[in-house]
């Protein structure tokens, strides 16, 4: 009669184990960006998205973390690649920032809304939680453009419900030197600033 509690005591201990390790899985991250992601003139490693996978390994966050981004990619071209991305890696969460290059080539704000809201919808469809990244540009692009691009963010969010950093580069707003010699790209001193940026968001949507 003992043996058979012990085997039943074992079972369940094995039963809960097995649950606990389905509730633990891993999640997946799929950050779309441009070359403020891809590491633009930075050293291998030291751009913002593998010092976050350094600090989810330090957090003991069990994420797979892919980097889908491409210097110059603008809006219509991270629409165009999202669906082989969600295909093949099925992501839990999307890191969405896109649109600077649409600014700095003038393209309409209309057609960057259009990509950006398809992106979403696409990410939402298949269950994938999306963190909309917001950009904006100096008023020497002209105004009125850079007044209505910049709404475009917060437009967005408040119409999916999606969780939004206003401006990935507002942390940099006062200190030019971090900023290569382009003045458009972030140093490497300037990565950790940007993650913590995006962290207090994004991390709530990976500790879920």
């Amino acid at each position: 009669m003992l043996v058979k509690t012990w085997r039943a005591l074992v079972l369940v201990i094995c039963m809960l184990g097995a649950t606990a390790s389905a509730h633990s899985a891993s999640k997946t991250l799929l950050v779309l960006g441009d070359s403020l992601s891809a590491e633009y003139g930075l050293a291998r490693g030291s751009g913002w998205v593998p010092l976050l996978e350094k600090r989810l390994k330090a957090d003991r966050l069990d994420v797979r973390v892919v980097n889908a981004s491409i210097s110059g990619d603008t809006t219509s071209g991270g629409r165009a690649r999202l669906q082989p991305l969600l295909e093949r890696h099925k992501p839990d969460v999307l890191v969405l920032e896109l649109g600077a290059n649409d600014a700095l080539r003038g393209l309409p704000v209309a057609s960057t809304e259009g990509n950006l809201r398809a992106i979403i919808e696409s990410a939402k469809k298949v269950g994938t939680t999306v963190l909309l990244v917001g950009m904006q540009i100096p008023p020497n692009y002209g105004g009125e453009y850079a007044t209505r691009f910049a709404g475009l963010f917060p437009k967005l969010a408040k119409e999916h419900q999606l969780p939004l950093v206003p401006f990935f580069l507002a942390p940099l707003l006062e200190r030019p030197d971090l900023f290569q010699g382009d003045r458009l790209h972030p140093t490497a001193e300037a990565q950790p600033l940007l993650l913590d940026a995006v962290w207090p968001k994004l991390q709530p949507l990976l500790a879920r």
